[in-house]
C-alpha cells in the first residue's frame, strides 16, 4: 500500500475529523473541486518594497486581502463590485514586490498529467505579470513560471512535481517589466491564490498511540517488501 494513503488510514481507524470539502465550487470559469479549502489561509511574509521600486498606498497594502476565495467581480458566484479594495479586496505587490501564502488546511499537490494545478487571481485593468515559486517548507523553492496578468494557471507537474508531493507555500513576485511602475495600486494585484489539484489536512492532530499503531503497521509493510525482494 502506498505510505500516503496508509498514514489516511490510519487517521481514519482512529476516528479522526478529516477536513473535507463542502462541494466543488467555480471562479472565472476555473472548478476547485475542494470548494473554499482551496484557497491560501496565511500570509507568511509581504515585502511590497523588495523589488527597490514604488510601493502601494496603505489602501492597497493589507495583505490579508490575498487569502480565502476570490471576491472580485467577474468571478462566479459572486456579487458585482466596485473594483476598490474596501469593496473586493485586493493586495498590491509594489513594483518587483513579493507575498509569500501558505496552506494550512490543505497542501497543492501535483496532477500526475498536464492539468493545471494552482491558479493565480491576478485583477485590475493593468497587465501586471507575476513570477510564482512553491516549496514544501518554506526554505526551499522552486520557480514554476509566470502569469502574464489577469487570472491564470500553472501547471506543477511540467516542473517535475508529482501527486506525492504535498506543497503548503506560494510566492508571489511582481515583474517590474510589466505594468505601471507608479501609482496607489503599483504592482500585481492579488486577489486569491487557488490549488486546483489538492489534498486536505486532517483537522486534528493523530494522537500518540495510533501513529505508533501507524508506524508498527508501515514497519510491517516495508519488512514484507525486503521479504518478497530476499
Amino acid at each position: 500500500m502506498n505510505i500516503k494513503k496508509l498514514k489516511t488510514v490510519i487517521a481514519l481507524i482512529a476516528g479522526i475529523t478529516i477536513t473535507t470539502n463542502a462541494g466543488a465550487v467555480v471562479f472565472d470559469g476555473v472548478t476547485f473541486p475542494d470548494g473554499a479549502v482551496s484557497f491560501a489561509d496565511a500570509v507568511v511574509s509581504y515585502e511590497p518594497s523588495f523589488g527597490g521600486g514604488a510601493t502601494p498606498s496603505a489602501a492597497n497594502a493589507d495583505p490579508s486581502n490575498a487569502l480565502g476565495v476570490p471576491e472580485v467581480a467577474g468571478s462566479t458566484s459572486i456579487g458585482a463590485c466596485s473594483g476598490s479594495p474596501s469593496d473586493c479586496p485586493f493586495v498590491s505587490l509594489g513594483s518587483g514586490g513579493r507575498i509569500t501564502l501558505e496552506f494550512i488546511d490543505n497542501a497543492l499537490t501535483g496532477s500526475d498529467n498536464a492539468d493545471l494545478d494552482l491558479w493565480i487571481f491576478e485583477v485590475g485593468p493593468d497587465i501586471e505579470d507575476t513570477f510564482v515559486e512553491i516549496s514544501s517548507d518554506n526554505s526551499t523553492w522552486t520557480p514554476v513560471g509566470k502569469v502574464f496578468g489577469t487570472t491564470g494557471g500553472i501547471d506543477i507537474d511540467a516542473f517535475g512535481f508529482t501527486s506525492a508531493d504535498l506543497i503548503h507555500f506560494v510566492r508571489l513576485r511582481d515583474d517590474p517589466l510589466e505594468g505601471n511602475t507608479s501609482g496607489a495600486s503599483v504592482g500585481a494585484d492579488i486577489d486569491a491564490v487557488g490549488a486546483i489539484t489538492t489534498i486536505p489536512i486532517p483537522a486534528i492532530p493523530i494522537p500518540a498511540a495510533v501513529w505508533l499503531f501507524g508506524t508498527a503497521l508501515i514497519g510491517l509493510v516495508g519488512f514484507s517488501k525486503r521479504r518478497k525482494v530476499a
